[in-house]
């Protein structure tokens, strides 16, 4: 095995005449490289490169962002739960000033004596825009400390630059965000782009990104918070992360993991079934608790089968379903049932 390689951000070179030739690596070297482990910033969720969070505005991505500042900078647990390597952090605010950051600190951590130690947690109020000198900037912060590990920038529009005559919005933004991206691949540090989501949102809410899809193609990672009637729900999709929806919740500016978006919205629909079946003065059928849920019938259709399976609902004269706790139901229906087997039998005997 060779030693750990950098990945290649070049496969073409130029000869003395200005011709480019393809620089070609056979598929066997590949295959015979040993890789550097992609490095996580905060596991399963945010890795080296460039990564988007989005959200609509006051929903609290600065928030997050700031939870997991201090996760890394501390080497404790982001979200509450998610603990992460110790690293240097560079938060580029500049939405808020010192005053304002000030009273989010000590909203988290209410007294000096509650306050870990956040000396490898900086920030900045200002910065260039991405083509006027902010890389070089960046690079000066990072040769600067010990172990950089994630830079926060708040919000993106703030240092991104115009589009050029000629480009459309896509190659705009893709423009506009390559070199950040290269930055953070080669230097394998997190960058995490605070982004709003534009009104309206879209089916897929990792397409609801304000502006084209050059921002999200050109991210390695991209996050979207967003809050609907099931709760609030981290969205994660990248090239080098699995996709995830993680419910969470927020109070008192911390926010917590609460799990797999979809188990929880699946155990929320069992307890509003199980809620109008203990309710029910009667045996109701699927179209009854798709109602009385504001449910879509085929979810209720879904939940209802598996349900019955483990034993949760009990099914009841025709197409009908009772609570395991409602016995006066069950045995009254047990009564009708062993009345139509005893008019069956006679009627066939």
């Amino acid at each position: 095995m060779n030693n750990l390689a950098p990945i290649p951000v070049s496969h073409y070179e130029r000869d003395k005449a200005g011709s480019a030739r393809f620089v070609v690596t056979n598929t066997n070297t590949i295959m015979a490289t040993q890789f550097a482990p992609i490095r996580w910033v905060v596991p399963d969720y945010l890795p080296e490169g460039l990564s988007i969070l989005a959200g609509r505005q006051k929903l609290g991505k600065t928030w997050l962002a700031l939870d997991w500042a201090i996760a890394v900078a501390t080497g404790g647990a982001a979200m509450g739960s998610v603990f992460c390597e110790v690293g240097d952090v560079l938060y580029i605010d500049l939405e808020n000033g010192h005053r304002r950051i000030q009273g989010r600190i000590n909203m988290l951590f209410p007294g000096e004596r509650n306050r870990p130690d956040l000396g490898r947690l900086g920030w900045v109020n200002d910065a260039p825009d991405l083509n006027k000198g902010f890389l070089p900037a960046l690079d000066d912060w990072r040769s600067s400390v010990i172990e950089p590990r994630l830079v926060v920038i708040d919000v993106l529009q703030r240092i991104k630059p115009a589009g050029k005559a000629g480009q459309n919005s896509y190659e705009s933004d893709y423009d506009a965000m390559s070199a950040l991206q290269r930055w953070a691949t080669e230097r394998r540090v997190a960058v995490l782009c605070l982004h709003h989501t534009r009104k309206g949102g879209a089916d897929d809410p990792l397409e609801a990104l304000s502006g084209s899809n050059g921002l999200s193609a050109c991210a390695d990672t991209t996050l979207l918070l967003d809050r609907d009637g099931n709760g609030t729900t981290l969205y994660v999709r990248g090239r080098d992360v699995e996709e995830k929806e993680s419910a969470m919740s927020f109070l008192s500016g911390m926010w917590n993991l609460i799990g797999e978006a979809a188990e929880i919205r699946r155990t929320d629909e069992r307890s509003r079934i199980l809620s109008a079946l203990l309710a029910a003065d009667a045996p109701i059928s699927p179209r009854e608790i798709a109602i009385a849920t504001a449910m879509p019938r085929n979810n209720v259709d879904q939940l209802l089968f598996k349900m019955g399976k483990a034993g949760e609902v009990r099914k009841a004269g025709r197409g009908g379903y009772v609570h395991p706790d409602r016995t006066d139901l069950i045995k009254a229906d047990d009564k009708i049932d062993k009345k139509i087997r005893t008019s069956t039998a006679e009627a066939t005997g």
